[in-house]
């Protein structure tokens, strides 16, 4: 069941972040690093999200951080998603539509993110590649892990905007938004970031 949780949560991240990405309003700090590289090298977006992950996977594991099931699983499934969606005619014209329903669409994805965000940190099979590498920045650095991940989004970020990555509102959003919308998603969901502690008989 931990497993099958695992699945879902990684498939509702990339469908949220597919709504950012065809509602055209500027996406997250890290896929404003990946639509960047994607115009670079001219492969797909889901193609350049699993390079730029296996990427960040390797430093982390470089850095002491040891990957589970879920963080293997995390590089392939959300940009496989990714790929199949803009593949497909779903929202295909959203980007010409009325600002407000691109808005809202933006607003949606985050929530969706979230939700995924809750379910696969939840099934404790392993963190994403971009959270063991700022895990690994906090033990390296002894910065708080706040700092840690501030430095990161901004780092990658300023490199995605060099680099002509899909930056707008939407980019605004996601960053103010999605840290207090996966907060809300966890209590709704039931779930924790951290895996229970199992009693031990006295």
């Amino acid at each position: 069941m931990r497993l099958g949780q695992l699945l879902l949560g990684l498939v509702l991240f990339g469908v949220g972040l597919w709504l950012g990405l065809v509602a055209e309003l500027g996406v997250g700090p890290w896929d404003v690093l990946t639509g960047g590289l994607a115009e670079l090298l001219g492969t797909s977006f889901g193609r350049t999200s699993i390079v730029v992950s296996l990427i960040v996977l390797v430093v982390g594991m470089a850095a002491g951080v040891r990957p589970g099931i879920g963080t293997l699983l995390n590089v392939v499934v959300i940009g496989a998603t990714i790929d199949v969606l803009l593949a497909s005619p779903l929202l295909a014209d959203l980007g010409d539509g009325p600002v407000l329903l691109r808005l809202a669409v933006v607003l949606l994805g985050i929530a969706v993110v979230a939700v995924g965000s809750a379910l696969y940190l939840g099934a404790h099979l392993g963190p994403g590649p971009r959270d063991g590498l700022m895990v690994a920045i906090h033990a390296r650095t002894g910065w708080p892990v706040g700092a840690a991940r501030a430095v990161l989004e901004c780092a990658v970020l300023v490199v995605g905007v060099l680099l002509g990555g899909p930056v707008g509102v939407g980019t605004v959003l996601f960053a103010f938004g999605i840290g207090p919308a996966v907060q809300v998603a966890f209590r709704l969901l039931g779930q924790t970031p951290v895996r229970p502690a199992v009693a031990v008989p006295a």
